[in-house]
């Protein structure tokens, strides 16, 4: 009888234990051994512990602080606009008034199933010199704009492509929440003469409030650890004006290979998307 208990508790270990270990090789010892090299630098081919210098080194990086600069400027201005306009589409797409809502939600989500790569190319090819946008804008009047070469207009051009490639994501989330936000809600309110506007802003954006933290969260990780588009798009140009912490963490890595220094910005950027997170929660008055 006691080996048939202990059998019947040893067994759900043994159904887990591939998982654990697979975990603890490729996920709990990298993340580990970054920790304990973020204090070590390389010498003569050999890493060899040099305490907080690392992290002292930091602060008298030119680059590393540009590189922040940009990174802020892009979190600051893409990620409210982009969760502006998935608000704005989901109460649109969940409107009773709306026909073929099932082609245009398809539609917007479209770009968020497509190559990170693929997407970045297929923009800096629209948004070369003599691109197909420049092309549009010149037919217009307007004339060509250097939206590659010029640091505010590259800046531009990533938060162009990465508001079009995240807008019909955040927008889906939106329209599930929305979906549970009972109708009753509206119609006590049409009844006591609140305009639509004001439901928007007395319901739907209260009712919303935690899945807008949500996905502010998340945008917030998804942008302080940006890398496909600037590496794709400009390359971090011009001057280093697109160059994001990721780019410069990857650079820092494996184009100089000094993974001492690299695995210091990678902690910097987990430092920053905790103190962002606890922000963010404690701005929205969350306190679970």
């Amino acid at each position: 009888m006691k080996k048939h208990v202990w059998k019947k508790k040893i067994v759900p270990y043994i159904f887990i234990a591939p998982s654990v270990i697979f975990f603890s090789i490729f996920m709990l010892y990298p993340i580990g051994y970054s920790f304990v090299m973020s204090f070590q630098t390389s010498v003569g081919g050999e890493m060899t512990f040099n305490g907080f210098e690392n992290y002292k080194r930091l602060f008298s990086d030119a680059i590393f602080l540009k590189a922040l600069k940009n990174t802020f400027i892009l979190l600051a201005v893409q990620v409210p606009l982009m969760l502006f306009l998935a608000i704005i589409l989901a109460v649109l797409l969940h409107s009773s008034l709306l026909k073929w809502k099932t082609m245009f939600r398809v539609s917007f989500f479209l770009p968020a199933v497509t190559s990170l790569v693929a997407y970045s190319i297929i923009f800096s090819i629209m948004l070369m010199n003599d691109g197909l946008i420049n092309q549009l804008l010149e037919w217009l009047g307007i004339g060509a704009i250097p939206w590659l070469s010029h640091p505010f207009w590259a800046k531009a051009s990533l938060i162009l492509a990465m508001t079009w490639r995240w807008v019909g994501y955040n927008m889906v989330i939106y329209l599930a929440a929305l979906q549970n936000i009972s109708e009753d809600l509206y119609e006590a309110a049409s009844i006591d003469g609140a305009s639509k506007v004001r439901q928007f802003f007395l319901i739907t954006i209260p009712q919303l409030k935690p899945v807008i933290l949500f996905t502010a969260i998340l945008s917030t990780i998804g942008t302080l650890q940006l890398f496909d588009e600037p590496y794709t798009l400009t390359k971090g140009g011009p001057s280093d004006e697109t160059l994001t912490i990721g780019m410069y963490l990857y650079q820092t890595g494996f184009r100089y290979f000094d993974f001492g220094y690299a695995s210091t910005i990678a902690y910097v950027i987990v430092v920053l998307i905790a103190i962002l997170s606890f922000i963010q929660f404690k701005v929205s008055g969350d306190e679970r």
